[in-house]
Formats: C-alpha cells, sequence, structure tokens
C-alpha cells in the first residue's frame, strides 16, 4: 500500500497528506477548490520548513516529502488506482455520505475507504456503499504531523481484515493507533466535548471568565491549553456540530450544546480561523502563535 488519496485539503487533510508523504507514500490530495489545494501545499511546506529549522528532518526529506504530493480537482481523477482513500471532509453527514456514495463507484473495489470523522457513524457512512466491510474510521488528531494517536474506528460491518491492515499501517506513520468501536464521538470527543462544553456554560453562567477557566485548568489540570483556547483551536462551528452529532445520536440532554456556543457559531465567531473566538486572533501573527505552540 504505496499509494493513497486524501479528500480535502484543509487543516486535517493537509495534515493527513503530509504525515502519508513524509512517511514515503505517494499521495494524491484531492479538493474541488484550486485555491484550497494551494493554501494547502503551502501550509505543508511551511510546516515542513519549521521542522528543517528545528533540525527534525533534513532538507532532502522535505523535497522528497513535496515530491511525493500531487493535486486534483477531480474525485474521479484523483482516486485512480490507490490502495486506500482517507475522507477528511467538512463534518458534515450529508456530504461525507456523497462523497462516499461517488467512491465507490469509482474506485477499485479492492480500495479501503477510510474517513476521519470526529463524531458521524462509520456503520452509517459505510451503508452507501456496496463494500461496508471495507469502510473504518481514521480519526487522527490536530496537528496532525505531531500528534500520535490515531482512534481506528470499525463500522458495525468492518472487517478483521481492514481493521488490522489499517492499525498496521498507523503504525508505519509512526502513529499509535487506539481501536474503539463505533459510537457517537468515539472516545476522544466523547470525553473532550462535554468538558469543552460544560467551560462554554461556567463561563454564560458568569461563574469565571475566559482567561480564568483556562488558567484554572492549565495549572489545576495540567492541560497543556485551557478548554476555551482548545475549542477556538479546534474550530467552534466543529465542536458545535460534533457536540449535535452527539445530541442527536444519544437524546441525552448532557450533550445538548450550550447557547453561548450556538450563538457565537451563529455570529461567525468561530475561534482561530475566522479571527476571533473566546480570544482575539484578529493580528495574524496571534494566530500564528497559537499554532506554534504545537510545532
Amino acid at each position: 500500500m504505496k499509494n493513497v488519496a486524501v479528500i480535502g485539503a484543509g487543516t486535517m487533510g493537509n495534515g493527513i497528506a503530509h504525515t502519508f508523504a513524509q512517511s514515503g507514500f505517494k499521495v494524491k490530495l484531492i479538493d474541488i477548490s484550486e485555491d484550497a489545494l494551494k493554501k494547502g501545499i503551502a501550509t505543508i511546506t511551511k510546516n515542513l520548513d519549521r521542522m528543517v529549522s528545528k533540525e527534525k528532518i533534513t532538507e532532502v526529506l522535505k523535497q522528497e516529502t513535496l515530491g511525493n504530493i500531487s493535486t486534483y480537482t477531480s474525485i474521479n481523477d484523483g482516486v485512480q488506482n490507490v490502495s486506500l482513500v482517507v475522507e477528511a471532509a467538512t463534518e458534515n453527514i450529508n456530504l461525507k455520505l456523497k462523497i462516499f456514495k461517488q467512491l465507490d463507484e469509482v474506485c477499485d473495489k479492492e480500495t479501503i475507504l477510510a474517513t476521519n470523522t470526529s463524531s458521524i457513524s462509520i456503520t452509517q457512512i459505510a451503508a452507501e456503499t456496496s463494500r461496508p466491510d471495507m469502510v473504518i474510521g481514521m480519526h487522527f488528531m490536530n496537528p496532525v504531523p505531531i500528534m500520535k494517536l490515531v482512534e481506528i474506528i470499525r463500522g458495525y460491518n468492518t472487517s478483521d481484515d481492514v481493521t488490522n491492515t489499517i492499525m498496521e499501517l498507523s503504525k508505519v506513520l509512526s502513529k499509535i493507533p487506539v481501536e474503539v468501536n463505533d459510537y457517537p464521538g468515539f472516545v476522544a470527543n466523547r470525553i473532550l466535548m462535554p468538558m469543552l462544553n460544560e467551560s462554554i456554560e461556567t463561563l454564560y453562567n458568569g461563574v469565571a471568565g475566559v482567561s480564568e477557566i483556562d488558567t484554572v485548568m492549565k495549572l489545576g489540570m495540567a492541560h497543556p491549553m485551557g478548554p476555551l483556547q482548545l475549542a477556538d483551536f479546534i474550530g467552534l462551528d466543529v465542536c458545535l456540530s460534533i457536540l449535535n452529532v452527539m445530541y442527536e445520536g444519544f437524546k441525552n440532554p448532557k450533550y445538548a450544546p450550550c447557547p453561548l456556543l450556538v450563538n457565537m457559531v451563529r455570529a461567525g465567531k468561530l475561534g482561530v480561523k475566522s479571527g476571533e473566538g473566546f480570544y482575539d486572533y484578529s493580528e495574524s501573527r496571534k494566530a500564528e502563535k497559537v499554532a506554534k505552540q504545537f510545532v
């Protein structure tokens, strides 16, 4: 398995492409937007430059990594002759179902179809295909080139062979795979998102301010980043989407998103990517400073 395709050139997609390419895989990075592809390659190049400057990789490996990536604006063209497709599009169930239906029609029958979803049912996604046994979740953590964990999520029909293959593949990427079962939020977000939501509720109820809440969690619980800052980094729209999936999946009010979170997303205050969330990132250097903490 040396040829893979990654769908989506955003934060997660370009990080996944970077990771595969740096490990020697030939990667086809696919996005319907040519601008998104250019930005994705620019991000990968910038991250590689940072790694070279810190002497984590050589200039030769940087050039080899970039040489391993080709870009496509067509799914049909990009997924030809690949052994694995990793979908990393927006966390939207209707979009993902549409993509997987298309992938099933145009990919080789032996191609494994993986999704980087952080909360949506693998079983539901797999049901859109004629190969549910070959559909699996690969939930990478952000920033992908740095974070070691990959949640490997089995759908109801995912085969043992496919699961074992993806577990071993993750190790080749120098990641630590953890197998989990297919329930809303899986493990990482089922635990993380209620904590972030409760932190937002604490702010909403006037218990403490933004910096105070984050300071308590950083100094008292040894978290490297406060929960509100982390929510900004993830994207408040992403947090809201995941909480909604969990709330719909479990019908349990403890997963209902805080009204403050809902209103901030409606107002376009999405965190780092929009320039404002619980913190102000209006100056580009502020956002860059936050991102650099993790690289």
